[in-house]
């Protein structure tokens, strides 16, 4: 298997640390808004790399962080008035509840910042203490200049950083790229250090929750293309000078989705969340649409290409359903798969495509290719044994893309019942409840 290495800008065979295991982890949400569908792709994208090493036979250990503590987050709970925790509670179950209706397999952990601050706290003293760091006033910054690496994962030229970060240059720090580590501050939620009451620097999350979930180097670190510079450069210099390596063997970075051609984002306003989407259409056809394009792509939401994608899906969910009714009949489910060589062939073609570097478009085409093949068999009455084979290849593609191909696309009264279902339990009216789940259960959704 070849990976893109951003950090080598190379494509790397694949050479897992422990044999047979996968260690993997990606940045995950701060919790301060809902989730878009831009930031639905990293997601989605490591999704399908989990899958597929669990396909593959591998043990797959896959971390996310939640970052649950933010100048977003705090300036949030005042405009809600609420706590900093109230509004991670809520924002970190939206995230989890859209993972869940994307059909996304759970992290094996998703550690909290809050939960690991006596860990940051000591990591960035050490930093300090071995001189690779230095507080001033209650703040502390790391200092590049003793990592000669720095600029290596984005691709960026010190010299030029330094231009352009004496515009704005902090008179405490000893050099304009220094970053901060830990930050002095009385607004909102603080925690006593050595240096002051303050919080952590963003950079020095990831660094500290790797090493305690994982205890060393990993496999994986990914996340979007927007990472890549300051955050992940600023992790892999602290792990440089704290564990002598640069984290990770591996790092992925995804492209960004636009929305009609312009930048999707939350400052900007135009964004799209993901349950909004996903209560319009069917949510296995925005996976179909999200792993289209290769991951290292920019990727362009439309109305005309989410339409397109829904349509590709209603005919993929439709040979399905065409193949497992002729196949309805224990008898028939019961008899032994009989190759077909050209969907063999075709699932070659998409494993090779995955293969290499995720290749999720040309994977596709092959699934594409199952389907035509599929059809023609449908058509010619083709023998159980190799209509089975046909079927079973085409479930294990719907797995590795995190398709549901037993999912029930619900009608508009079916979602309102839902919604009243859901809105009955938690307000602790059961006998509502239970007649709505009746009425559910009658309309064979649950």
């Amino acid at each position: 298997m070849l990976i893109y290495n951003t950090y080598t800008r190379e494509k790397e065979e694949f050479k897992p640390i422990e044999e047979n295991k996968v260690k993997m982890y990606i940045c995950g949400p701060t919790v301060y808004n809902y989730i878009h569908i831009g930031n639905a792709r990293p997601v989605l994208f490591f999704d399908l790399v989990h899958r597929y090493f669990k396909y593959l036979g591998y043990e797959v250990e896959f971390v996310s962080n939640v970052t649950d503590v933010d100048d977003k987050i705090i300036n949030r709970a005042i405009e809600e008035e609420v706590t900093e925790a109230e509004i991670a509670e809520k924002y970190l179950n939206y995230f989890l509840e859209c993972n869940q209706l994307l059909n996304a397999l759970p992290f094996t952990s998703m550690p909290k910042v809050t939960e690991n601050m006596d860990e940051m706290i000591q990591f960035i003293h050490e930093l300090v203490e071995r001189g690779f760091a230095y507080a001033v006033d209650g703040d502390v910054y790391f200092r590049i200049d003793k990592v000669r690496e720095y600029g290596q994962l984005s691709g960026k030229k010190i010299e030029e950083l330094e231009v352009g970060a004496r515009i704005a240059e902090d008179s405490k720090k000893e050099n304009p790229l220094d970053f901060v580590l830990w930050k002095k501050t009385d607004k909102g939620i603080t925690w006593d250090s050595p240096w002051g009451a303050g919080r952590p620097g963003w950079h020095t999350e990831c660094v500290v929750m790797i090493g305690k979930e994982f205890g060393g180097k990993i496999d994986i670190h990914g996340g979007g293309t927007d990472l890549q510079f300051p955050h992940h450069e600023n992790e892999i210099a602290q792990s440089i000078c704290m564990n002598g390596h640069s984290l990770a063997n591996y790092w992925m970075h995804v492209g960004r989705l636009g929305l009609n051609n312009e930048k999707m984002s939350k400052s900007l306003g135009n964004v799209i969340n993901v349950k909004d989407l996903i209560e319009a259409i069917d949510a296995n056809a925005f996976r179909l649409f999200m792993l289209s394009v290769h991951y290292r792509q920019p990727i362009n939401y439309t109305e005309e290409n989410i339409q397109l994608a829904v349509k590709e899906w209603q005919k993929i969910k439709s040979t399905f359903e065409q193949l497992h009714l002729k196949l309805d009949l224990a008898e028939a489910l019961e008899v032994e798969g009989e190759v077909v060589p050209e969907i063999e062939d075709l699932m070659q073609q998409f494993t090779a495509a995955l293969e290499d570097d995720f290749n999720t478009s040309n994977a596709i085409t092959s699934l594409y290719g199952v389907i035509k093949e599929i059809n023609k068999m449908t058509r010619a009455k083709a023998s159980d044994a190799a209509c089975k084979y046909a079927l079973m290849t085409l479930q294990n593609m719907a797995y590795i893309f995190g398709f549901d191909l037993s999912k029930k696309r619900l009608t508009l009264e079916e979602r309102k019942l839902m919604k009243a279902w859901e809105e009955a339990r938690k307000a602790k009216d059961f006998t509502k409840a239970d007649e709505l789940r009746a009425q559910l259960q009658a309309l064979n959704v649950l």
